[in-house]
């Protein structure tokens, strides 16, 4: 069965910086902010929520269906998936724009610092969530705001059970547009800043959203400290896994939610749909850029 990837393709320009951002950045002076940060690397990926989550849950030896928009510039992304496998039928070509472009910062302590440029993922909502029987799971990333909108309503009425992954498009929504996605998803992915910006603008907590009826559960992770999933209002800790080195975060959420997708069109408990996450994360983390890691199967318990 085929799992539809609601979201955004992009380029992803990846620099480091070596030092802190906190030792650059004076707070008592961010209403000037005037910084400049010496990037001595410089690397161009692909990425983008949905082409990092489709590759990843290729690995798995699942089937990807991605649900996206690129521009002009785009054409050896959907070469690049043909050669992999991953189903791109329902990628839309916007001729007039570029494909969405993230430059990204990383400094030493893996926070980030991203620009991101839309480009056609603008136009993303123009494509419809395709009719299609083998469809047994979807998820709703990253994507342009009245794509997830659209997205999430044309999987409910299809009757195909979602994941709602808002990621940084979260501050897009209020807080009745955000019920109204929870109303309609069956689980949720957020990271740990998320999940508390989710609770201001609804008003509530991860408990008593987690016992909304209809949704299945909610997982927020939490970097190395590994994730809660919550589940009818109680929660459960599941352990990180050590990463054997740390290179480049950029992706490692994506590759959490590919695991998520893998298990749970598997039917797998949420706690160990989490377990693979974490461990895809770990994995990922230690390549560079969001689409670069190899899985060993026996290695993530598959």
């Amino acid at each position: 069965m085929a799992a539809l990837i609601c979201g955004s393709l992009a380029f992803d320009t990846i620099t480091n910086f070596p030092g802190r951002f906190a030792q650059q950045i004076l707070p008592e002076q961010v209403h000037i902010l005037n910084v400049s940060f010496l990037v001595p690397t410089l690397r161009r990926e692909y990425g983008g929520c949905a082409g990092n989550i489709a590759y990843t849950l290729k690995l798995l030896g699942g089937e990807p269906v991605v649900l996206a928009a690129i521009g002009n510039d785009g054409r050896d992304y959907l070469a690049r998936f043909d050669g992999l496998g991953i189903d791109s039928a329902s990628v839309r070509v916007e001729p007039e724009h570029y494909t969405a472009q993230a430059i990204i910062i990383t400094d030493a302590d893996n926070n980030q610092i991203t620009a991101f440029h839309p480009g056609a993922m603008a136009q993303s909502h123009l494509s419809p969530v395709p009719t299609r029987a083998d469809l047994a799971i979807g998820i709703i990333a990253p994507d342009g705001r009245e794509a997830m909108l659209a997205h999430a309503t044309q999987l409910h009425a299809a009757g195909v059970p979602f994941i709602f992954d808002p990621g940084q498009q979260l501050p897009m929504f209020d807080g009745t547009e955000l019920h109204h996605f929870l109303a309609q998803a069956s689980w949720v992915a957020l990271n740990d800043y998320e999940a508390r910006m989710l609770c201001e603008r609804t008003g509530t907590d991860l408990a008593a959203l987690s016992a909304a009826a209809g949704l299945r559960g909610m997982v927020v992770t939490l970097a190395a400290e590994g994730c809660d999933v919550w589940e009818q209002g109680r929660v459960t800790r599941v352990d990180g896994v050590t990463a054997s080195t740390i290179l480049d975060p950029t992706g490692c959420g994506d590759a959490f939610r590919a695991g998520m997708l893998f298990g749970l069109e598997r039917g797998w408990a949420l706690t160990r749909c989490a377990e693979l996450g974490n461990r895809l994360g770990a994995l990922k983390i230690s390549c560079r850029g969001g689409q670069n890691h190899r899985i060993d199967r026996s290695i993530v318990g598959l």
